[in-house]
């Protein structure tokens, strides 16, 4: 039940609010009228003393749920012990642990060796670097829709919302855009069913670029969201995925699957390119690694990670409590909370694909996913047209019920809670859901 302590948002987070609109970039994504107190597990509580259901976990981040007592004794230890010396230069066992840990886990046959990072876009940014030290060429693909980071070489990838470019090019030369696949919006016009029945969106590399602006010896490696986040949780086909795999193998090219936000657990599995019966080459890691410490890694064949010392370094990555985190945010994560998020994520969509017929914004929309990774796209009528300002509306009303949920893509809201998030507390957070979705089609006149 929502607390009415007071309004949504009280007074004490209208003053943070204030006092933070001052000091902080006007940068940073606009943000939501929630002022954290504290968080236990999906929920988390305003300064004003309100209670919210967590479905956003800090874009996907708190993977264990917020300040779970393994995770906290970790960091705890650890801080005990020591904060820092710089990884580059010294060595110290918890760094060594997480990397022997990851190298078990990496979606590919054969040994791995790791790059530990501070972020997810520091991982993309060392896989670029690393494709084109290992394989001496200079070309990237990528995809529409994609996001993968925001610094210059991650940010050339990226190709999500054009405010995230406007005013920082050039860019890095040498990435191409591709079309994602999207059985929903084909890029060839067909319907869902004959889209995911004969999937040829791979071909646009062989048949388009590869014969008429890019040689594909040129090319080092594509970069891939197995489940596209940002651009709006799109699950492609596998066979889509299978193509980009044959084509690599056949002209010596890099797979590069960005599991930021989809991996370690998300998904129902360690990686959501294993859904798609494909190896990578590299893997990028970070958001959910350490349950909301930061830390990501770049995981690669051993073969692979053979770039010389000084090549790349970092002087906080792989920080050890980050890595004490890490530890304990697997060894949770294995033992229950992935086949939870399977579980849960079964019964959000089911729920979800029951409010069709009571929501005209749901009737035809896209509700796909894996695990607790799962989109639905509001759409206004039976071509699809997006619903961007009723997906806005939808987040809005979604603080004042008492729930914290995020959009993605043009018109889609993700729901992506804590992996161990009780059946419960989803419930309750889809009755917040829906009472803010009926809130929003009113205001809309759609009901």
């Amino acid at each position: 039940m929502v607390m009415n302590t007071t309004t949504r948002p009280g007074p004490r987070s209208q003053t943070i609010i204030e006092r933070d609109s001052a000091v902080m970039s006007g940068s940073i994504t606009p943000r939501y009228p929630f002022v954290i107190e504290r968080g236990e597990g999906a929920r988390v509580w305003d300064v004003d003393g309100n209670d919210y259901v967590d479905f956003a976990a800090g874009i996907a981040v708190t993977s264990t749920g917020h300040s779970h007592p393994k995770v906290v004794e970790a960091i705890t230890e650890q801080a005990k012990k020591f904060i820092h010396i710089a990884g580059t230069d010294y060595y110290y066992d918890v760094q060594v642990k997480i990397a022997e840990r990851l190298a078990e886990i990496a979606p590919f046959d054969g040994p791995a060796r790791v790059f530990l990072t501070n972020s997810g876009t520091e991982a993309v940014e060392a896989a670029f670097k690393l494709a084109r030290w290992y394989t001496k060429r200079q070309n990237i693909i990528a995809f529409f829709g994609a996001f993968h980071g925001r610094s210059m070489g991650a940010l050339s990838l990226t190709a999500s919302k054009v405010v995230q470019k406007d005013g920082f090019l050039p860019l890095i030369p040498g990435v191409h855009h591709v079309p994602y696949n999207n059985p929903y919006r084909c890029m060839h016009g067909r319907e869902e069913a004959a889209c995911r029945a004969n999937c040829i969106c791979a071909d646009y590399i062989t048949d388009v670029l590869f014969k008429r602006t890019l040689p594909a010896e040129s090319v080092a490696a594509i970069i891939l969201e197995p489940l596209q986040g940002e651009g709006g949780y799109v699950l492609p086909d596998s066979r889509f995925v299978q193509q980009l795999r044959d084509i690599c193998d056949k002209h010596g090219i890099l797979l590069i699957a960005d599991e930021v936000q989809s991996g370690i657990g998300r998904t129902g599995k360690w990686w959501a390119i294993e859904h798609h019966g494909v190896q990578p080459d590299m893997v990028c890691s970070a958001k959910g690694l350490a349950s909301g410490m930061p830390l990501g890694a770049l995981i690669t064949r051993h073969e692979i990670m053979s770039w010389p010392p000084g090549a790349h370094g970092s002087t906080f990555a792989g920080n050890p409590i980050s890595c004490a985190a890490a530890l304990a945010t697997l060894e949770l994560v294995e033992s229950g909370m992935m086949q939870n998020a399977a579980e849960q994520g079964e019964y959000i969509m089911e729920c979800l694909e029951e409010m069709r017929s009571h929501h005209p914004s749901l009737k035809h929309a896209r509700i796909d996913g894996k695990g607790l990774m799962i989109g639905a796209e509001l759409v206004l009528d039976e071509q699809r047209t997006p619903a961007k300002k009723l997906r806005d509306s939808v987040e809005d009303f979604g603080i004042e019920n008492g729930l914290l949920i995020l959009g993605c893509g043009e018109s889609g809201l993700r729901f992506a809670p804590a992996l161990m998030i009780d059946r419960a507390t989803v419930n309750e957070g889809l009755e917040r859901f829906e009472r803010a979705l009926t809130q929003a089609e009113q205001a809309a006149g759609l009901l």
